[in-house]
């Protein structure tokens, strides 16, 4: 209550609030990656039953968000660190798809000090590389409160991700820079995202999240378009019908490509009235901590994923 008063009343305030909090998450993670990796387990497995709602068996992982708890510790791929940078993930998405599938990028700096805002456009957004939801974006410059801006850029570019969501440890080593990107908008005024979960090189299912910003949905279809029974973390599934979009057929084909060789990642595009852009890579979905629901999906999505623990 009193914070919905500060965001509407004092807004100022309600952001120095935000960087109090952001500043004991930043020693939250410090006395976390104090701990020797040896304690990791333990811990996580205590955020998991916390989280999932029960105990997490590390000698018989089967469902979704237990496999995902081992890829996060034990999954060392180097690739992973390279393609969830969203900085350096760009060169990877040329050569295998072509530049015309990415966002074109206004400016990279390794410092908020560093930009000229003068250079950019009225309307852009502007993110850290190495981390999910550390953005920021512009419709209107004039209206952009730099200082405010600082302030979080400043927080973010000191946090660890891998600590802030529990050990998605290939985050740990990302080369932190700000980048900052077009802004793009579809005809609805929201920007639908479309994040294909991929197994082994396969497209299996796609959902577009609705409503980030007011009552959030998560929808979820297979290849074919069918809606499904489930959904991730109690979003609920949108009651609204959800047209396939534009060049869907391209989408799978694109996703296809860039999961191949993982065994399991989620490849999340973007589709502007059939215009398609890369959006990013995502190996450890909602850090696996997000629930499954109903929960029998949980097993069911498990089943596609096999882990080689070699």
């Amino acid at each position: 209550m009193i914070k919905k008063f500060l965001k509407n009343n004092m807004p100022g305030l309600y952001d120095y609030y935000l960087h109090i909090k952001r500043l004991l998450k930043i020693r939250q993670i410090n006395k976390i990656k104090d701990k020797p990796f040896e304690d990791y387990p333990a811990i996580l497995g205590e955020i998991y039953s916390d989280k999932i709602g029960h105990e997490l068996d590390w000698n018989n992982l089967q469902t979704y968000t237990e496999k995902m708890q081992w890829e996060k510790l034990y999954g060392k791929n180097p690739m992973k660190e390279i393609l969830s940078d969203k900085y350096r993930v760009r060169a990877w998405i040329e050569s295998k798809i072509g530049s015309e599938y990415l966002i074109p990028l206004l400016g990279a700096w390794d410092s908020f000090d560093e930009i000229d805002f003068s250079l950019l456009p009225e309307k852009f957004v502007i993110k850290t590389n190495h981390g999910s939801g550390t953005n920021v974006i512009v419709k209107d410059k004039s209206k952009f409160n730099i200082k405010r801006a600082k302030r979080c850029f400043d927080d973010w570019m000191r946090m660890d991700y891998a600590y802030v969501t529990w050990f998605e440890m290939h985050y740990s080593d990302i080369p932190r820079k700000i980048i900052a990107e077009q802004y793009l908008e579809s005809d609805m005024g929201e920007l639908q995202d479309y994040k294909f979960l991929c197994f082994n090189g396969k497209p299996e299912f796609c959902w577009v999240d609705l409503g980030r910003y007011s009552k959030h949905t998560r929808t979820v279809f297979d290849m074919e378009w069918n809606l499904q029974p489930w959904t991730q973390n109690e979003y609920g599934i949108s009651p609204n019908p959800i047209p396939c979009p534009k060049n869907f057929d391209k989408m799978i084909e694109i996703a296809t490509v860039l999961s191949a060789g993982f065994e399991h990642v989620r490849v999340d595009l973007y589709n502007i009235n059939g215009k398609i852009y890369f959006g990013e890579m995502t190996f450890t979905n909602g850090s696996g901590l997000d629930k499954i629901i109903p929960e029998k999906y949980d097993k069911i999505l498990g089943d596609f994923w096999t882990i080689n623990k070699s």
